[in-house]
């Protein structure tokens, strides 16, 4: 039943596996060369039977998802993004898919990452969401994104999988959103020493994973980041990470709810475009101050290595 909702998406689909023989590209020229994958738009169908027409909207959510998956993929160097109008053989790997609005809260999104010279499907989910606006479509396309970064991954020759060089990441001091009731104002010194220690566990937990070169912050002069209120610049702390040689940066906050209850978040930015890659949330979590670091190394240990978040 699901898959007859999405014809534009089936169709496609087909007309991909009984396309092109194998690619017959030498061994060795394949795993020196980036993998051409090429993401083609995805279709987009409205059954919602809302009254509003909300097409426009909906085109202008849809580029807007298909630009930042296309992002994500050409900031890995593994991967070389190719046109979807190019000529045959220029992409050894498809990405295809569509995206159905069931109801005024629910969406659906069909994906599938085809092996066009094996005429094989590498990895085909059927992924549900809810909300239609720019943060629920936003949500999708990280969640999205970062499978599908994973399938292509699963697909490189070993030699390049084995060999891909450390992701260049600023880690910029943890900053702290003091809602409780006892807020003073300026940072308290014990404040100041927990978060050091927050931000060091973090790059520690970070650096170790082996994805990541860490790149020094502290040549970093802008003024969000001296007055530690990158969380409030809209996303400058790519600009930032970019000028340091970075590839991504991240941020971290510690919201302190009361002295016994906070909650923990990250931002994650390819350093270039500017797109988020991932961010985390811990939800409230019950503690002092002296575990704000056992809670934001969780967080990103569970989020961003396990998850899979890459370039």
């Amino acid at each position: 039943m699901r898959q007859s909702r999405l014809v534009l998406y089936a169709l496609l689909l087909i007309g991909l596996l009984a396309g092109p023989g194998p690619l017959r590209a030498e061994a060795a020229a394949a795993q020196a060369s980036p993998l051409g994958v090429s993401i083609d738009d995805f279709s987009y169908l409205d059954t919602s039977g809302e009254v509003v027409d909300q097409t426009a909207v909906h085109q202008k959510r849809l580029d807007a998802f298909m630009a930042a998956l296309r992002a994500d993929v050409a900031a890995e160097p593994r991967y070389r993004l190719v046109p979807p109008a190019a000529s045959a053989g220029e992409a050894q790997i498809k990405v295809v898919g569509g995206v159905q609005k069931m109801s005024t809260l629910i969406q659906w999104a069909k994906v599938a990452v085809i092996d066009v010279g094996a005429s094989r499907v590498l990895y085909e989910k059927l992924y549900t969401f809810r909300g239609d606006n720019d943060e629920a479509w936003d949500h999708a396309r990280m969640f999205v994104s970062r499978e599908v970064r994973a399938a292509l991954a699963a697909a490189l020759p070993p030699a390049q999988a084995t060999a891909a060089a450390p992701i260049g990441l600023a880690v910029f001091e943890f900053e702290l959103e003091d809602t409780s009731a006892a807020t003073a104002s300026g940072l308290a010194g014990s404040d100041a020493a927990y978060l050091a220690d927050v931000t060091k566990g973090v790059r520690d937990r970070l650096a170790q994973s082996g994805r990541y070169r860490l790149v020094d912050t502290a040549g970093a002069t802008a003024a969000p980041v001296k007055s530690r209120a990158l969380r409030d610049c809209n996303g400058c702390e790519a600009a930032i990470a970019k000028e340091l040689g970075a590839d991504q940066s991240l941020i971290g906050v510690i919201r302190r709810v009361s002295r016994t209850e906070y909650t923990v978040g990250f931002q994650l930015r390819d350093a270039r475009s500017g797109a988020v890659v991932s961010r985390g949330d811990s939800g409230l979590r019950m503690g002092a101050d002296y575990s704000w670091t056992r809670g934001a190394v969780h967080l990103v240990g569970d989020r961003l290595l396990e998850g899979g978040a890459q370039r």
